[in-house]
């Protein structure tokens, strides 16, 4: 009786261990930078939305966005979202960009 309690306890404590370890894996896979910066490299001051909030930049300001991949930053007026300028790729984190090299 105590081999086959310690067989399933020891097979318990194996899974556990295998699923911690493929868990870490992940984490650590899609692990990435956490923001980015965007430079307002126009003539003008210019209102966002950077998927999370409104933003207004000055000519030459920056700002930095969370690297939230997939969201949309669009254009905005008045707090009312407009078109969309870029979606947030993988690639952008961590990096500073110019709004000119961003727009579709």
């Amino acid at each position: 009786m105590k081999i086959i309690f310690l067989s399933i306890y020891s097979a318990v404590i194996g899974l556990n261990i295998v699923n911690i370890k493929q868990t870490n894996n992940i984490v650590n896979e899609i692990k990435i930078e956490s923001s980015f910066s965007l430079i307002n490299d126009s003539k003008d001051k210019i209102s966002i939305h950077t998927g999370t909030g409104f933003v207004s930049l000055n000519k030459g300001s920056k700002t930095s966005i969370g690297c939230n991949v997939g969201k949309e930053v669009r254009w905005a007026n008045e707090g009312k979202k407009g078109e969309v300028i870029f979606k947030i790729t993988a690639d952008m984190c961590g990096k500073t960009l110019k709004l000119s090299e961003v727009m579709k």
